[in-house]
């Protein structure tokens, strides 16, 4: 075992010890005598912010830190040597929202109840057990009075016969049982519903870079956002997600709310107007004035929006509480005729004692949580249970290709002039254009003038960003555009000059094309190295093993690109040179048809497709507004997400509906064995009990395969 020293801000230096360690993988206990929850979030901040770290967890009742990392263990080791609390400056949002205090308080609540009730057991008289006994059924009998009050018949009125009828009958065991049961129930239940927005809002919440600032000469800065003040002025592009709430100084446009409100159409906003960190500008351009910076204020209205629209729960967790509520009545019924019939007022209290409501609303949430929770550690987000139930009844699958089935980070390989002017200048001219909006193909002509050195001052006037076509503007008088051939040369009715033809139609085929025209002349192509994946053929089989029946290419490229993709990928379908809403209307009909489909995309122009599909996935990498519009989120690096996606949702349905076999047939053999005297109502209660701890805990259970994880 090793002793590494740990600098602190002031000299003092905090030993820790590596526990183990293997092949990119280490385990650190900090030698410190108790580490609080904003230690522990501070540690884990400065490691994941270490670019050779690749997943980082600490865990601060043990003070130990588990790292994966890439490449020379000793820059690991001198960077936790170099490590001090006071140094780092952690976002006030991170700490704010980590839920690491709140897992802990629950968890406390947990062990502070089971304590409670067997401390009472063990070391409290009969006659002092049966008074608390009673103090507490109070509260479940009341609880039970006001549903009958309500004319309803649910299944807090069954926990109020049965604790009520076991205090009756002086049987304080089963009553106490009974309410720690249901008490043990409420906490995970609200642990479970308070996490599950915690993680959403979390995986939800702003993670804006850089914005653009307006200087005093109107010129636009690109800045980190953390830099941004109150009162600043900042410019906000289509496609954007808006990062700070402001007032609205210059500009119209059409701004999608859903993140805030969940309702989807898009809500216009003009000079005066105020528009909210989060939501996203789908159309036009505005120019805020900063009025709040802080970055939780999102996270605190996204969980407010939640919270009021049970976005979290998938139909199955609905019809779980409903049935339970359901058999109320039934179980009631049962025991009153096991009664008349019988005169005994044990078979009687076996039924009583047995019912189905607690493992039902317990065992399906847990499942839906355990899968959320397990596809963020597969670096997959998922903003609710009902998406992870649509993603498994789903049989259509629809992708894009730029930046879904090809790589995210395409490259400019080759410029080819038609006008006779150097390249670079060509390039600085294109890279002007594009860095404005977000793009995989802007993003490469970007990074190729940035790696020439090609800087610039803006040179344009407004830019107009078509989407799906180009962007066109106004440089030193005269109109410029860049985008596909479709915009530029049919829609702009730009002209190749007369002694270029040959150099046109000899063109690399193998590369897609961006083409920028100056004054209605074409002036260069650019052509981008736009390669598939290399996992995507293995992805297409894959999601076809796991249930997809039709798996579809559409795509705004030619159409001889795309028929070459799609014989490589064998894919069911494809369609080319497709617009925004022509890949919606396809998605449209095939929900007509009866089928569920699953959209997945990373750009702008895949956003109304993302959001009319029963599942759009984006990918993390791409657009922010495809992010945003999205129910599910995949990191960019492996498509292998979809895949996993889908398995876990598989997984997910398949332990819903055991735990409903299981479930009902156990209590069923419970009751039958109670009303044929076979079990006494104290044994009944007792195993019921143990049975709905059983399969919460089974719920709670990975559902794929183990993998490593940390």
């Amino acid at each position: 075992m090793n002793e590494r020293p740990l600098k602190r801000a002031k000299g003092i230096r905090m030993k820790f010890v590596i526990r183990h360690e293997g092949p990119g993988r280490i385990r650190v206990h900090m030698m410190q005598k108790r580490m609080s929850c904003t230690e522990a979030d501070t540690l884990l901040y400065y490691l994941e912010n270490l670019d050779f770290v690749q997943k980082a967890k600490v865990y601060e009742r043990t003070q130990d830190a588990v790292i994966c990392f890439s490449g020379d263990r000793k820059r690991l080791i001198g960077a936790l040597q170099r490590f001090s609390y006071t140094k780092i400056q952690v976002p006030e949002e991170i700490l704010q929202n980590s839920g690491r205090a709140l897992n802990n308080s629950y968890q406390e609540k947990l062990v502070g109840a089971v304590l409670t009730h067997y401390g009472k057991k063990l070391f409290l008289p009969y006659p002092v057990r049966f008074a608390l006994a009673g103090i507490n059924a109070c509260r479940y009998i009341w609880r039970g009075l006001k549903i009958l009050l309500k004319r309803r018949i649910e299944v807090p009125v069954l926990d109020a016969v049965a604790i009520g009828t076991s205090m009756l009958r002086a049987d304080v065991s089963t009553a106490s049982s009974i309410m720690f049961l249901l008490h043990i129930g409420e906490i995970l239940e609200e642990w479970t519903h308070k996490k599950s927005v915690g993680d959403l809002a979390r995986s939800m919440a702003l993670h804006t870079g850089k914005v653009w600032l307006v200087n005093e000469e109107g010129q636009e800065m690109l800045i980190p956002a953390k830099a941004v003040k109150q009162r600043d002025i900042i410019r906000i592009h289509m496609g954007n997600v808006i990062p700070f709430d402001g007032e609205v100084l210059e500009g119209e446009a059409m701004v999608n709310q859903a993140s805030l409100t969940g309702e989807s159409l898009g809500v216009r906003k003009s000079k005066g107007g105020y528009v909210y960190a989060g939501t996203v500008l789908e159309e036009g351009e505005l120019t805020i004035c900063v009025r709040q910076a802080a970055g939780s204020s999102r996270y605190e209205k996204i969980v407010a929006m939640i919270e009021e629209s049970e976005k979290l729960k998938s139909s199955l967790e609905s019809r779980a509480e409903h049935l339970a509520d359901k058999l109320v009545p039934y179980t009631l019924l049962g025991t009153a005729l096991t009664y008349l019939l019988t005169r005994n007022v044990a078979k009687a209290l076996a039924i009583l004692m047995v019912d189905f409501s607690c493992a039902l609303k317990l065992a399906m949430p847990l499942t839906v949580l355990s899968a959320i929770r397990e596809a963020g550690v597969c670096s997959i987000t998922v903003k609710g249970g009902k998406y992870l139930e649509a993603m498994a009844e789903a049989d259509t699958i629809v992708f894009d290709k730029t930046g879904t089935l090809t790589k995210a980070s395409p490259s400019v390989v080759k410029m080819v002039s038609f006008n006779g002017m150097e390249e670079n200048e060509l390039l600085r001219i294109a890279a002007c254009m594009e860095e404005h909006f977000p793009h995989s193909m802007a993003r490469a002509v970007v990074e190729a003038a940035c790696r020439r050195g090609l800087v610039h001052e803006e040179m344009h006037s407004k830019v107009d960003y078509i989407v799906a076509h180009g962007i066109a503007t106004t440089i030193e008088g005269k109109r410029a555009v860049i985008g596909s051939y479709h915009f530029s040369l049919e829609d702009e009715h730009c002209e190749i000059p007369e002694n270029m033809h040959r150099a046109f139609e000899e063109l690399p085929k193998e590369y897609s094309h961006l083409y920028l025209a100056l004054e209605g002349r074409l002036a260069a192509v650019i052509c981008i190295e736009d390669p598939l994946r290399r996992e995507a053929s293995a992805v297409v089989e894959a999601l076809r093993q796991a249930g997809f029946e039709k798996v579809v290419m559409m795509t705004g490229d030619s159409e001889r690109t795309a028929r070459a993709i799609a014989e490589r990928l064998r894919l069911d379908e494809y369609y080319s040179e497709v617009l925004p809403e022509e890949k919606a209307r396809f998605v449209e009909r095939e929900k007509a048809l009866g089928k569920k489909v699953v959209m997945v995309g990373d750009g702008i122009n895949d956003s109304l497709a993302l959001s009319c599909a029963d599942v759009g996935i984006a990918i993390s990498d791409g657009a922010e507004i495809a992010r945003e519009i999205a129910d599910v989120t995949i990191a960019g690096e492996r498509l292998d997400g979809i895949v996993t996606l889908k398995r876990l949702s598989n997984a997910m349905m398949k332990r819903i509906r055991q735990n409903y076999r299981r479930i009902v047939g156990f209590n069923a053999g419970l009751i039958a064995l109670g009303v044929g005297g076979v079990i006494q109502p104290t044994t009944s209660a007792l195993l019921h009990n143990a049975s709905t701890i059983a399969f919460s805990l089974k719920s709670m259970e990975n559902l794929l395969e183990e993998e490593k994880k940390l």
